[in-house]
């Protein structure tokens, strides 16, 4: 029986591809895993059949093969771009004598590593014990060592039995930790509603740039490396918009092919913010060969969560790799659909800080009030809930102000208090050119 290592990074990864051969861009991404999770790579394989093995995944041949490069290089784990089974894991580690990761559960390694925050950490626990509640079936001697014979004989529960159980115990206390974490995250959202702070969350593939452009826009000092998930926990920090408003941008992960579902889980009130926000910023790596599968594979995530009647808006970073100028792209109805920039240089910084404008707050009023001595009351208000851009004293007593202020505010204070513009609404509302 195969008495599993714990230690050990000289890897051999396993490219393998069901019903399709495995892509240069897939094999890559695969490595970058690999490297991220600290492996030493010693060698690699790929496998392609037009249907699973249900005992190896891959044939006996292709196995008969990975043996002879195991022994050859000496190494001490297999990592497998693919999901496996529980019992194709047990299986192939018992032919290997070696220890076998499939692809979820390196990128869980991966997030182990990445996470700073106490709620980061607890996420990733949580989707680790989810997975490897699955993978109590593997050949880990301990587990059958089950005591028999004369006097020997009990009740007790097997080695399997107890490990369910605590793991299952251990999955309860972190659920009502998290819970407790969440409603926090809970309260700090209704009260950014209610002060009607709109968020904007920044989406995309891991390593298309989330975090750079997050630093540009918020001069935030997040981590940025050029690796995958090098941002795991989540950061929020305010952006602003001189003499328009405020909002919250979130930095959240990077989504990846394959997203272990024990992760979507896990991180589901990291996510929230995603699907809460008003506006959507999917930066999109445009130097990247299989960018259009990037944003579908994103696109596929979003719809999971949720949040994919969000509108977005399609950030093209790195454009100064492909030699692109910087330029705004807009829809058919007008809105901004495609910012190209480099948020490395900042060239196109301010279109996207334009566009970003023009959604949040395309349902303001901006224009000149003019009020009599009588209207103290109503000048206090406007004070109060809108952005007094210039003010100045009228020759017969009174004030003038420009204002620029939500439309819902301005309806409010038109029917209540009889508030009027001097030069009408429409022809102030924001529009791109005005930022």
């Amino acid at each position: 029986m195969f008495e599993r290592p714990q230690r050990g990074e000289r890897a051999i990864l396993l490219y393998v591809g069901i019903g399709h051969s495995v892509s240069e861009e897939d094999r890559q991404e695969f490595f970058s895993l690999a490297a991220s999770a600290g492996a030493e790579i010693v060698g690699s394989l790929a496998a392609v059949r037009r249907a699973a093995s249900p005992r190896y995944l891959i044939g006996t041949g292709k196995l008969d093969e990975l043996k002879a490069l195991v022994e050859e290089t000496d190494a001490e784990l297999v990592l497998v771009d693919h999901e496996l089974s529980p019992r194709q894991e047990k299986n192939l580690e018992d032919a290997l004598q070696r220890r076998v990761v499939d692809r979820a559960g390196l990128i869980l390694d991966i997030f182990a590593l990445r996470a700073r925050t106490f709620e980061g950490k607890l996420q990733v626990e949580l989707a680790q014990l989810k997975h490897l509640s699955t993978r109590l079936v593997r050949g880990w001697t301990h587990l059958e060592r089950q005591k028999g014979g004369i006097g020997l004989r009990g009740p007790g529960e097997t080695q399997l039995e107890s490990d369910r159980r605590m793991i299952g115990q251990a999955i309860k206390r972190l659920n009502q930790r998290l819970e407790r974490v969440e409603q926090r995250r809970q309260q700090g959202r209704q009260q950014r509603h209610k002060q009607d702070v709109p968020t904007v969350s920044l989406v995309g593939y891991t390593n298309a740039g989330k975090s750079t452009l997050f630093n540009r826009l918020c001069n935030a000092g997040v981590e940025a490396e050029d690796k995958l998930f090098a941002t795991l926990d989540p950061t929020l920090r305010k952006l602003e918009f001189p003499n328009r408003g405020e909002a919250v941008l979130a930095d959240t992960v990077g989504f990846i092919r394959d997203l272990p579902h024990e992760l979507i889980a896990a991180f589901k009130s990291t996510l929230e913010e995603t699907r809460d926000a008003r506006l959507l910023l999917h930066v999109v790596d445009c130097a990247d060969p299989a960018r259009d599968d990037r944003i579908e594979q994103v696109n596929g995530v979003l719809k999971s969560i949720g949040a994919d009647a969000i509108p977005v808006i399609h950030v093209y970073n790195k454009a100064d790799i492909l030699g692109v100028q910087p330029r705004l792209d807009r829809a058919e109805t007008g809105m901004p659909s495609r910012v190209w920039m480099s948020a490395e240089t900042g060239e196109g910084l301010e279109l996207l800080r334009g566009a970003i404008a023009e959604y949040l707050f395309q349902d303001r009023v901006r224009g000149t009030v003019r009020l009599d001595v009588s209207q103290a009351r109503l000048r206090s208000l406007l004070y109060g809930v809108a952005e007094v851009l210039d003010e100045s004293e009228l020759d017969e007593g009174g004030w003038q102000l420009d204002v620029d202020l939500a439309r819902r505010d301005f309806e409010q204070l038109s029917s209540k208090e009889g508030l009027e513009l001097f030069r009408p609404a429409g022809e102030h509302s924001s529009t791109a050119t005005n930022f």
